[in-house]
């Protein structure tokens, strides 16, 4: 009894023995195809996408409007003024360029892993490796942070203030008018005012002076010779917004706001090495679009390295064609690629970037990350 009591205490050790013999050893059988309309996708299979790179272009640009002055024929006559805004203008200029990337699923390159058995999939590692790439869109979008655009009101910069006390001056003049009295005409005087605007020389002298005043003022507070001495620069400061504003109306105002712009560009084997407009960039509008006749073209170049040509890769095709069953996992290298970005002649920008449709495809055994 005591006999047949090792013996199966024998056979259940060896039994387990051979359930973890098998567990380390076994081998499970997987299946890598690509995905195609001509696959059609079973229940519990994994369908993954290798990553592609999307660069994000901003640009930062300068917008600057220059109004004239009303006063402005008389700047040099009244002040000496001579470097003064002539005509009313606006122009632009590129600032800075800055080039993000940002992976996205490529949906031309699908794959799917199928296998008879329970998987065990680290996801985890493929994921942090780069290989798979959620399916989730939210996942993938690309967040951009634009300034709000808007445009100048430039009837907010007209000049209401003209910098005179008075605006007209009055004539008086008199009059007579004839009246009948007992069969005899008499002249009765009367006083007449006229109301007459000033000229706009007149006008412009008088602001002239008043900037003159102020720069009087300001003198006998810096050297202390003012009745009243501020106990602090609020009145200096006053002093000189007043001024300002004052000279505006001789030299005219200049306004500059700062404009983001940007566009998206997903790099293919027929923009290689070859320039590609990304938009029309004008002096006197800004941007534009390609197809406009104003401006001249933004183009951006991307010239690989190469760095996995020497490499003998197997490729994607050799393997589908293949009737040997395949189980290893597609997975894609990124390639360098020199980013330059032209205007005119002139690099605004030159870096060198990682870009996986420019890379090799290639495999690695599936054990690495499935049942690992």
């Amino acid at each position: 009894m005591k006999r047949i009591k090792y013996i199966s205490v024998f056979l259940v050790l060896a039994l387990l023995a051979s359930c973890s013999s098998v567990k380390r050893t076994g081998k499970q059988s997987y299946s890598v195809t690509p995905l195609s309309d001509a696959v059609s996708v079973s229940n519990g299979a994994i369908v993954y996408g290798l990553p592609r790179t999307v660069f994000t272009v901003k640009v930062r640009m300068e917008r600057t409007v220059e109004v004239k002055g009303p006063y402005s024929q008389f700047a040099e006559n009244l002040l000496g003024l001579r470097n003064i805004i002539k005509s009313d203008r606006e122009y632009w200029e590129i600032t800075g360029i800055t080039v993000n990337s940002h992976e996205e699923l490529d949906p031309s390159e699908l794959y799917i892993i199928e296998s008879g058995a329970a998987m065990e999939a680290n996801m985890l590692t493929l994921k942090s490796e780069g290989f798979i790439l959620d399916l989730n869109p939210e996942s993938n979008k690309s967040d951009k942070s634009m300034e709000t655009e808007y445009d100048f009101d430039l009837n907010r910069y007209v000049a209401y203030d003209l910098g005179s006390d008075e605006y007209y001056f009055t004539q008086v003049d008199t009059g007579y008018r004839r009246l009948s009295f007992d069969s005899t005409f008499i002249s009765v005087p009367y006083v007449v005012e006229r109301r007459t605007p000033l000229s706009s020389a007149q006008l412009a002298e008088k602001a002239a002076n008043r900037i003159i005043e102020i720069r009087e003022g300001k003198f006998l507070v810096l050297t202390g010779e003012a009745n009243v001495f501020p106990q602090s620069d609020a009145a200096i400061k006053e002093l000189n917004k007043m001024e300002k504003e004052y000279t505006e109306l001789f030299v005219g105002k200049r306004y500059t706001e700062t404009r983001y712009y940007a566009v998206q560009v997903i790099p293919t084997s027929e923009i290689k090495e070859t320039p590609v407009e990304l938009f029309k960039f004008s002096e006197l509008t800004g941007v534009e679009e390609i197809e406009s006749v104003m401006g001249e073209p933004v183009t951006i170049t991307l010239v690989p390295e190469r760095k996995l040509k020497d490499l003998s890769m197997i490729t994607k095709s050799e393997v589908v064609d293949s009737k040997v069953q395949n189980d290893k996992i597609f997975y894609r290298i990124p390639d360098v690629v020199n980013v330059s970005i032209d205007y005119e002649g002139e690099k605004l920008y030159n870096s060198r970037k990682l870009v996986y449709q420019f890379g090799e495809i290639t495999q690695l055994p599936s054990n690495y990350i499935i049942g690992k």
